[in-house]
């Protein structure tokens, strides 16, 4: 799949063929902050937000056994390498690694901000804090080039799952009629009005987190205590902000904008962050912390373990899987990419999954 080979050659382009240096790029950090707000802006402007509703309750099914396969997969994981693994295999006392883990249950349920917190809140060395960041990293990048290639194959694994995806063809075809009823060739007017409300958007996002963030900072203990750390994240309130600019306006006669290629210009933001992801990681690096990947792939394997058993049951589609996992294990970053690989009308869906994750995250990371 196109998403997949976007994903996965600037991969090979860093490790093993070391023809890019990520480390001294700032192209992630632009196209996180300043495109993916933009793309999340014209994927929403057509949204059916009525057919979004109409998914039900298999969506946050799937999301909360996403959660809960992190929560229980990390104790799993160290309790069985610990059983099999020989002495000294991981590099790290019992008590520094379950400190350690924490960190990684924090940014797999939450993000970023969840995930400093549980450094804080258990007091996690500086050098194996910056080891769980790599191992988070680049087991989340393996679980998600999974997923990308998941959703190339959605149909076959939809029929094994005996899932229901009548809402989700619904959604997709009734934003499909849409666009059709008001496509036109653009004009420049129009080209310049996209990036107008997307990067307009943006701008506010960003003009909005500036206020927001400094004025919630006086508070910090009490959020801190309450577990709502991801509120001081700039980040967050950047996505919050663009996707509910990018949900009111659909609401507006700038939803017809759809007809112009809204959608087709958020896609093409979506892959270019997917290539700054891929550029991030670096296989290389497995080898260095092998004892402590292993963990991370146990408790992966749980993770999916879990998700499979409940869609199996509730006979959820892989759509519903994907993204109730991603929002979990990725954020609001990559939510909508791995919705997008589905269907690019589905983004918005991805968006509102992760803020769920944003709130839960410190709390679940403290249970793990």
């Amino acid at each position: 799949p196109p998403l997949l080979l976007c994903y996965f050659l600037p991969a090979l382009m860093h490790w093993p063929l070391g023809l890019i240096s990520p480390e001294g790029s700032q192209l992630y950090y632009v196209a996180s902050r300043y495109l993916l707000p933009a793309s999340l802006i014209l994927l929403c402007l057509g949204i059916d937000l009525k057919g979004v509703l109409n998914l039900g309750p298999k969506a946050l099914i799937m999301f909360f056994a996403a959660t809960l396969g992190i929560i229980i997969g990390g104790p799993i994981a160290l309790l069985t390498i610990e059983a099999l693994a020989p002495e000294g295999f991981v590099a790290a006392s019992p008590d520094e690694l379950w400190r350690g883990l924490s960190t990684i249950a924090g940014s797999w349920i939450g993000g970023g901000a969840n995930q400093t917190a549980m450094k804080i809140i258990f007091d996690v060395d500086d050098n194996l804090f910056a080891t769980m960041i790599i191992v988070d990293v680049v087991v989340a990048n393996i679980w998600m080039g999974f997923l990308l290639y998941g959703a190339s194959i959605s149909d076959r694994i939809d029929r094994w799952l005996k899932a229901d995806s009548s809402a989700i063809e619904d959604l997709k075809q009734r934003v499909q009629a849409f666009r059709e009823r008001v496509a036109r060739i653009p004009t420049t007017t129009d080209m310049f009005m996209l990036a107008a409300i997307g990067f307009g958007g943006t701008a506010l996002g960003h003009a909005g987190a500036e206020l927001i963030v400094p004025a919630l900072s006086k508070h910090e203990e009490a959020l801190m205590a309450a577990g709502l750390n991801s509120l001081l994240s700039g980040f967050f309130w950047i996505i919050v902000i663009a996707t509910t600019l990018g949900l009111l306006l659909s609401f507006t006669r700038y939803r017809e904008l759809e007809g112009v290629g809204a959608s087709r210009w958020g896609s093409v933001f979506i892959y270019i962050l997917v290539a700054t992801i891929g550029m991030k990681m670096n296989l290389s690096e497995v080898w260095d912390n092998i004892g402590l990947f292993l963990i991370g792939i146990v408790w992966m394997l749980v993770h999916v373990t879990i998700l499979l058993v409940t869609a199996k049951v509730i006979r959820a589609p892989f759509f519903f899987v994907a993204v109730g996992s991603q929002a979990n294990v990725g954020g609001a970053a990559s939510a909508p990419v791995v919705a997008s690989a589905f269907s690019p009308t589905l983004a918005p869906v991805g968006v509102l999954m992760a803020v769920l994750g944003y709130a839960l995250g410190t709390y679940g990371a403290l249970i793990c």
